[in-house]
């Protein structure tokens, strides 16, 4: 959503934040609204990379974003693979319960923002509204697989400008 997909991101140096992002970003925080970045990143637990990887990235992340005047509010995390049987990795709500605990968010006036299905598929498992993106692996999943779904995203939107423009 705020980089470029890359699959595994294993390495620093291969971060590149969209161009966009960071107006967008930025365009939230002016209207008062958190930004908070929720992510499965089970290449730890698969051994690709280490968790102190993902939280230089996200240093990184803030420090580019920054920068520009934009702000992340928080960052969550799950390292676990699907099989490890957590409720921390999307579409399984317990990173954004963790949110809405330490944030005071209400979930139901919420956007998940993602360019899977699982960022939907999660807004739509804690009662908030999923917007599916045409970025990164968004416009293949979307041509592709959502005849498949089971509900269709609240809003498609072209990348996460046009998001934070819906939002």
């Amino acid at each position: 959503t705020i980089c470029e997909e890359v699959g595994y991101l294993n390495h620093l140096s291969r971060m590149m934040i969209y161009p966009w992002a960071a107006g967008a970003i930025r365009r939230l925080n002016e209207a008062g609204l958190p930004v908070i970045v929720v992510t499965n990143q089970s290449g730890v637990s698969r051994g690709m990379f280490p968790e102190s990887l993902v939280l230089d990235v996200h240093r990184q992340m803030a420090q580019e974003l920054g920068a520009a005047r934009a702000r992340l509010d928080a960052f969550y995390y799950c390292t676990h693979r699907r099989e490890d049987d957590c409720n921390c990795r999307k579409p399984l709500p317990g990173l954004l319960e963790r949110a809405v605990a330490e944030h005071g968010i209400d979930l139901a006036r919420s956007f998940v923002v993602g360019d899977r299905y699982l960022a939907v598929a999660l807004a739509h498992a804690a009662g908030g509204r999923g917007i599916m993106l045409m970025s990164g692996y968004g416009r293949g999943e979307y041509e592709y697989h959502r005849h498949k779904w089971s509900r269709q995203p609240d809003h498609v939107a072209e990348n996460l400008q046009a998001a934070a423009e819906i939002i």
